[in-house]
């Protein structure tokens, strides 16, 4: 059974249930079929490293190794750091409310999109508190992983045509410029580069 993905907002608790959208969703699907010169339906195989060997689908997988190329159980291995200290795991957040904060316009558009939940009333539960709040162009966020792991996705809510979505992604390290302003460069990225230096043969 579905869980809820509670919502706090001003002390009040919002169960809300998500609906993924995507583009299959939004725009449909097309397959597309493939046959041979004899009506025969073609089937996606992989083409081993010795380049003359065909594998069937589902002929591959992928393994955890160690250095050593021994075979690893990754439910025994410790994520760490840079530096090799330790991660704490994060945990799901259906499992307990979610404290919803203010956050700006830069902070929704900082950000590179993963995934857009529809936000809906959990089992007839009422979001209209959240909707009020999202009507007058509030935005808000909270930290958010749909499974727990090692760390945390940036979640937004926010309203359009009534109705309450959620995007969640990664802050980008991109820096916005104004109309006109140039960007600025590291010391170390304006090396010069000579007319000698083209070759014009590779165009």
């Amino acid at each position: 059974m579905a869980r809820p993905l509670i919502l706090s907002l001003d002390g009040t608790e919002i169960p809300v249930s998500l609906v993924k959208i995507d583009r299959e969703k939004l725009y449909g699907t097309v397959e597309v079929e493939a046959f041979d010169e004899k009506g025969r339906e073609a089937s996606l195989k992989v083409l081993a490293a010795d380049g003359k060997t065909l594998i069937e689908k589902g002929g591959t997988a992928l393994a955890t190794v160690s250095e050593k190329g021994d075979s690893l159980d990754r439910s025994k291995l410790t994520p760490v750091n840079e530096d090799g200290e330790k991660i704490e795991p994060v945990q799901s957040s259906f499992g307990e409310p979610n404290k919803l904060k203010k956050a700006t316009d830069e902070d929704y558009l900082s950000q590179i999109v993963k995934s857009v939940y529809l936000l809906q009333p959990f089992e007839g539960s009422d979001i209209g508190y959240l909707k009020d709040h999202l009507s007058s162009d509030q935005i808000f966020t909270f930290p958010f992983s749909y499974r727990g792991g090692v760390e945390h996705d940036d979640a937004f809510v926010l309203g359009a045509n009534n109705e309450a979505f959620m995007v969640t992604g990664k802050k980008s390290n991109f820096e916005f410029l104004k109309l006109n302003q140039a960007a600025v460069l590291d010391a170390g990225e304006e090396d010069d580069i000579s007319t000698d230096d083209l070759d014009f043969d590779l165009l």
